[in-house]
């Protein structure tokens, strides 16, 4: 099924829960707390609920300037810069946008998770030549897309609800293969168990177009990251580049193509025009990426 018909037919429908706004109790008097709960709800054992860890809806915190989703009051999974909605606030969205720097005019972009809608905004407004499909598979985190100002759906994008995993196997039948699979697929315990296996890599690799990228955003525990690492760099054979972010996220991408070899002195001269086109430091990214050790290109 050619990837304009899997749009069409299985977007999420129109209709979304509601979304209750309370003040916050968390910060200041000024600050807001979004939740998918009727207006009749018991907003103070709601409250006490997030506070104590044991709400287990996504939730959103604005408190003037910026927008957040969180899984809880610790863990901020996207962020929006509420002057610049379509700005990217956070270092690792930022370093995911790496790919441009291999694959300037891709057809087909897969998004494994949505979160606040940071990456599919940025990649509807800069990445023109794309398609954009992204997966997630909690409607709780759909029903804040309008809160975080995505697009409605249209030709270009579709958000659609599942399971990431499958959608990378259904995406070999489209007419185009993906050529960008972007993983950022967490819940509040971490990375999805879906995407989680080395089967998982392997579909990736195979749901690839011939030029095809992977970038994988690894967080959390240390001993997950490096297994992930492991997996990734056995199905694809070490054709990988990585940043390691002060946070502890590495950002990952892996190359289908057998003979990629990344041509540093062209790729630097495109991350300046890559720097003027869109605001990021593509420069850094490039020197960061060119140090990278996890490569056999040297």
């Amino acid at each position: 099924m050619g990837a304009r018909h899997a749009h069409a037919s299985s977007a999420v429908p129109a209709s979304s829960p509601s979304i209750l706004v309370l003040p916050s109790p968390f910060l200041s008097d000024t600050d807001t707390i979004r939740l998918i709960e009727p207006a009749d709800c018991d907003s103070q054992w709601l409250l006490r609920q997030v506070r104590s860890g044991e709400y287990d809806k996504p939730f959103v915190i604005d408190d003037g300037t910026t927008r957040s989703l969180h899984f809880s009051l610790s863990l901020i999974q996207s962020t929006m810069n509420l002057k610049d909605p379509y700005a990217l606030a956070l270092d690792y969205t930022q370093a995911m946008m790496g790919f441009l720097l291999f694959c300037q005019r891709p057809r087909q972009i897969l998004m494994l998770g949505l979160g606040g809608g940071s990456l599919a905004k940025f990649c509807y407004r800069h990445v023109g030549s794309a398609k954009i499909t992204v997966v997630e598979i909690d409607p709780n985190v759909i029903a804040f897309r309008d809160e975080f100002e995505l697009p409605p759906d249209d030709a270009r994008l579709a958000v659609i609800e599942g399971d990431g995993a499958d959608w990378v196997v259904r995406s070999r039948g489209w007419e185009d293969r993906p050529d960008i699979i972007m993983m950022d697929a967490f819940d509040r315990h971490g990375l999805s168990g879906s995407v989680s296996s080395i089967g998982f890599y392997r579909d990736v690799h195979e749901a690839l177009s011939g030029r095809g990228i992977m970038v994988a955003n690894l967080a959390g525990d240390k001993g997950c990251r490096e297994d992930h690492l492991a997996m990734i760099a056995q199905v694809f054979d070490d054709r990988l580049l990585s940043i390691r972010l002060p946070d502890g996220n590495d950002i990952v991408f892996a190359f289908r193509q057998p003979g990629f070899t990344p041509r540093w002195r062209e790729i630097g001269n495109l991350a300046k025009a890559l720097r003027t086109r869109t605001g990021l430091d593509y420069p850094r990214f490039a020197q960061r990426l060119e140090r990278s050790r996890r490569t056999r290109y040297g």
